[in-house]
């Protein structure tokens, strides 16, 4: 009887916290139509996402949701375990209690999606009261990467409220969280996730995307056009000539367009899921394979945050951007 009502429990979780998969659609969000291809390629996206999230919100064990994830196909892996990484953040959130699944996850399977879970705990927090945001992060406790949660999260806003975060330019000037700040550091990485979105809502066009990073004051452009470039080599749905496109239009921000693409190709190299468009991103961005752009993010690992008061993450951002900037052909 006490696992039949268990049971009853997890099925009811899963369907209150995961969205229903029209949500994801191309013509619900209003995002731009570039192709057939580029619109399956982000419905697949969001809905490799939503089966990530349904298996961890009913999962009995972390364990669970790498059987439930056995099929997602290689190029949309990484978004699953994200949205699973988002599910076991809600329901640590939720239920009473110590939260342990998070962490759980993270010490398993989640360790080597460590990039997309982080991004995924940002979800969370974004369907969260703030009174809760310290449960549903409880996991995300590494110094360096923590900032990657805030990506989630102006993702999640500039995805489900392009309206205010995309057109209407809605900026975060500080943020509450992570308690150790700093406070206006934390907005610069919403705006990158607010910059990967931008490659969603365009629909995978390289101008489109452009002409939305260009309309916000110019003191976001490079954070934004960063975290496009991120989505244009992790999710992909590009051609060569058009990566080319967004290149060239990042102008001055291209060593951040880089350093971006050099992340996304680490995070799909660490969890075996390197794909021929990542590494023609790698290519275009950074002038040479994803493999050798991984290798550089992994050199560039500072030992802490720097003394004028940046934190760790950003001092890797800089020293990876300075190290294409220096020894690639990036464009000035």
């Amino acid at each position: 009887m006490e696992q039949q009502v268990a049971g009853i429990i997890r099925a009811l979780r899963r369907r209150v916290l995961t969205p229903d998969i029209t949500q994801t659609r191309v013509t619900v969000r209003g995002f731009n139509d570039k192709s057939a291809q580029s619109t399956e390629i982000l419905e697949n996206v969001g809905a490799s996402f939503l089966a990530g999230l349904s298996s961890a919100a009913g999962a009995r064990h972390t364990g669970d949701v790498d059987t439930d994830l056995a099929t997602v196909p290689t190029r949309f892996q990484g978004f699953a375990y994200e949205g699973a990484a988002m599910g076991f953040a809600l329901v640590d959130a939720l239920t009473p209690g110590t939260p342990h699944r998070s962490a759980a996850f993270l010490g398993g399977t989640g360790d080597k999606h460590v990039y997309m879970a982080y991004v995924g705990i940002g979800w969370a927090l974004a369907r969260l009261p703030r009174m809760l945001w310290g449960r549903a992060s409880a996991a995300a406790t590494d110094p360096l990467l923590r900032w990657l949660v805030l990506d989630g999260y102006g993702f999640h806003q500039a995805y489900f409220r392009t309206a205010d975060y995309v057109h209407r330019q809605r900026a975060v000037p500080s943020f509450p969280w992570p308690p150790q700040g700093p406070a206006t550091y934390a907005a610069r990485v919403v705006d990158q996730g607010i910059g990967r979105a931008i490659w969603f809502v365009a629909g995978t066009d390289p101008t489109t995307a452009a002409d939305l990073i260009d309309a916000f004051p110019a003191h976001r452009h490079q954070d934004m056009y960063s975290g496009a470039g991120l989505a244009a080599t992790y999710a992909g749905g590009a051609t060569r000539a058009e990566l080319e496109t967004f290149w060239r239009r990042s102008g001055q921000h291209s060593p951040f367009v880089a350093q971006a693409s050099a992340f996304a190709a680490q995070a799909r190299m660490r969890a075996g899921l390197l794909v021929a468009h990542t590494e023609l991103a790698t290519e275009v961005f950074c002038r040479t394979g994803a493999a050798e752009a991984a290798r550089i993010t992994d050199e560039e690992i500072p030992a802490g945050p720097r003394g004028n008061g940046l934190p760790a993450y950003e001092v890797w951002r800089c020293a990876v951007a300075d190290r294409f900037r220096a020894d690639v052909r990036v464009q000035p």
